[in-house]
């Protein structure tokens, strides 16, 4: 059976290369609002976070209708530490749009979910987006995505996939990089005609595999995929099985539920049919990668493998002097059942227990990845501790000891290549190549995951805040050596107190402060970063002592420098190997894991 009436399609593209913004427009023109209604801009970004950021994090899904024909579109997080979510979603679709922005070209992100594509012989249209920026160079821009298919080896058929000109924010398209376009059309009919309707034998027993996970308070876990085979009726008996791991058992169950997604809402449905996308809820336990079949005939379809993490963190009990005082849960019990939920709906993440019982080793993607997690958790209302990001090493078939390496792109005004030439030294880059752009160059190197910790900061102070880099993973390679991790010290609080103009304004002579006048501190927080390399204890509690007799002038106002104010990202960079994050929902403090400065200075001294 070829199902014509529908298409399944998914949008790849890099980091704010405008998925989310064309998405709205297609929804708009594909009829999915009201005339008058009110739409907020990129609809699908849902998550505050997201909204916040302007980035998307999870895969969402939604369809919108042409000429009688659904489109179910699935809109994918750009940023690599979410491609976990990518090569998911990719098994549900029969072709994807690749967007590429219409001034940066092709950029790592955009090179790793292609590659996930062309695995699969997806079919591509290339959508060159924002044409209307003043720099867009729709001369180059083809050929520049011609390279890159023929690099990571595409086949014949999808060297010659169809060139698409729009502007997201206008919502026009055009098939010709000379003309503009009115509206969507020419990309609606281009994904109707090139993009395969989906195929299957409806005659057939039932199989759907479970491609996604969501969770809902009244119906438990929720599985997501796409029907390959047969039909799905609401309390129809099933069995669940999985190809990954055939040692676990089936389990017969029913589908309590089905939803399909109309516009952005899901709707209730009686039936689903082969090549529908489906949420399905009454399993309990199912799980990604998990197969739902008919008990006549339980064939579980193989999935694709996610890619392991790479970077780790040990997230610990907040045991601080103000611990308690601003988070609803507090407890390691509460800690240790919100990270294994977390992993319930997130593949790429890994909890592991560790010999003590007040800490967990949780490993990501990426930084980022798990900044996003901690983010959650604090507006959840949650108190924790974070040691800084490792690196996960591993061992080749020889036993020597290999490392994750990063592509990273780097786009620079001129003048400051140089200094960033000297920091990816440092940082054990190797260069694969750089070319001019305008005024601009644009420098590719292979870097170690551990030599961009802490890069980002340095990065945007060396080029004057025009630079922009990003970076996806590329391979494990032989280790590299020692990188240095900071160059500079910490400012910690001699004792437990308030913060006073009198002490800040002597701290500030020191180094650059991250604390006001009236912030609570304790002995051990760092309340500052030193310029040299070892740390320095200040009191920033100091009142000034009055005396009888005063000179002029003694009296004068203290001018206090702004303090620095860090990002949660910022102070994941900042972290020393003996210093620790305390996140609560109100605040974000960076303090030494060894409290007491006289037992702190023992301890140095025995090393």
């Amino acid at each position: 059976m070829i199902r014509e009436d529908l298409r399944n399609i998914a949008i790849i593209a890099h980091v704010d290369h405008g998925k989310t913004t064309l998405v709205d427009e297609m929804l708009k023109q594909g009829g999915a609002f009201r005339e008058n209604q009110v739409v907020a801009e990129r609809v699908m970004d849902s998550n505050d976070i997201e909204k916040e950021r302007g980035i998307t994090i999870l895969a969402k899904n939604t369809s919108v209708c042409y000429n009688d024909t659904k489109i179910n579109i699935i809109d994918t997080p750009g940023h690599a530490d979410f491609g976990g979510e990518v090569e998911r979603v990719l098994s549900m679709v029969d072709g994807v749009l690749l967007l590429v922005d219409a001034a940066e070209g092709a950029m790592p992100q955009t090179r790793f979910v292609l590659s996930k594509a062309l695995e699969m012989n997806h079919k591509i249209i290339i959508v060159v987006n924002k044409i209307d920026r003043p720099d867009a160079r729709l001369d180059e821009i083809g050929d520049e995505v011609l390279e890159l298919l023929l690099d990571l080896d595409a086949n014949d058929e999808q060297l010659e996939s169809p060139i698409l000109f729009c502007s997201g924010r206008a919502g026009t398209a055009s098939l010709s990089q000379y003309e503009e376009g009115k509206d969507l059309t020419p990309l609606f009919d281009t994904i109707i005609n090139y993009i395969e309707p989906p195929k299957g034998d409806d005659e057939g027993p039932l199989q759907m595999l479970v491609s996604s996970i969501d969770y809902n308070e009244y119906v438990g876990r929720i599985g997501i995929g796409r029907i390959q085979r047969g039909n799905a009726k609401v309390n129809q008996n099933v069995i669940v099985c999985n190809h990954q791991n055939p040692d676990k058992k089936p389990v017969n169950a029913k589908l309590v539920s089905l939803l399909q997604i109309q516009g952005l809402q899901r709707v209730p449905a009686e039936t689903a049919k082969v090549g529908d996308i489906v949420w399905v809820s009454g399993i309990e336990g199912i799980t990604i990668g998990d197969t739902v079949c008919s008990p006549d005939c339980p064939e579980a379809l193989p999935f694709t493998k996610i890619s392991e993490p790479t970077v780790e963190m040990t997230f610990s009990v907040n045991d601080s002097p103000f611990a308690g005082r601003e988070g609803k849960f507090v407890t390691s019990r509460q800690l240790r059942e919100r990270l294994f939920k977390e992993t319930l709906k997130d593949v790429s993440l890994r909890v592991e227990e560790t010999d003590n019982t007040d800490s967990f080793k949780v490993a990501g993607r990426g930084e980022m990845h798990l900044s996003i997690l901690i983010e959650n958790m604090r507006r959840e209302g949650y108190e924790l501790s974070v040691s800084t990001p490792r690196v996960l090493f591993k061992e080749d078939e020889k036993g020597n000891k290999i490392e994750p390496v990063e592509r990273l792109v780097i786009d620079v005004p001129e003048e400051c290549v140089g200094s960033v030439m000297e920091k990816m030294g440092t940082r054990k880059a190797d260069m694969l190549e750089m070319h001019p752009q305008g005024s601009r160059m644009k420098l590719e190197f292979l870097i170690p995951s551990r030599g961009l910790f802490g890069y980002k900061s340095e990065f945007l102070t060396d080029t004057k805040g025009e630079g922009i880099m990003s970076s996806v993973f590329d391979s494990y390679q032989p280790f590299k050596g020692e990188i240095p991790r900071r160059n500079t010290g910490s400012l910690i609080s001699f004792e437990t107190g308030e913060a006073v103009t009198y002490g800040l304004y002597n701290a500030q002579e020191r180094g650059a402060l991250f604390i006001g006048a009236g912030t609570p501190v304790y002995e051990g927080m760092i309340v500052g970063a030193s310029p040299k390399t070892e740390d320095l204890v200040v009191n920033v509690c100091k009142k000034k002592h009055l005396t009888n007799t005063r000179a002029s002038g003694s009296d004068d106002a203290l001018r206090l420098v702004p303090p620095r104010r860090l990002s949660l990202e910022d102070s994941l960079e900042f972290l020393a190997d003996d210093e620790l994050l305390e996140v609560t929902p109100e605040n974000i403090r960076i303090r030494k894991r060894i409290l007491s400065n006289t037992l702190r200075a023992k301890t140095k001294a025995k090393q």
